[in-house]
């Protein structure tokens, strides 16, 4: 299965994927799938990179090509309170978000 399935599945099931992203491995709650550039990304709340969590919750831009070995989990998530679907970060077309 491509990863654009596999996310956009993510983010109606409001599910976490786990991949492996520059060099690390990442447990990933996806908000969004969209396009910019002619490329394909995701904005996610990183859950643990390498089994850690982060020191702080923040939504980052993920290159969709870069998530290697990208799989679905069985862990939920909620809408994270930093989530904003205004971002101009996130600018450009927007295939899914999550919705509450």
């Amino acid at each position: 299965m491509s990863a654009a399935p596999i996310v956009l599945e993510a983010i109606v099931r409001k599910r976490c994927v786990s991949a492996t992203y520059n060099g690390g491995t990442v447990v990933l709650a996806p908000h969004a799938l969209f396009q910019r550039h002619e490329s394909y990304y995701v904005a996610a709340s990183t859950i643990t990179r390498d089994g850690v969590k982060p020191r702080e919750e923040k939504i980052g831009a993920f290159k969709l090509d870069g998530l290697v070995d990208l799989s679905a989990t069985e862990q939920d998530f909620f809408t994270s309170s930093v989530w904003n679907p205004g971002d101009e970060r996130f600018a450009g077309q927007v295939l899914m978000a999550v919705e509450d």
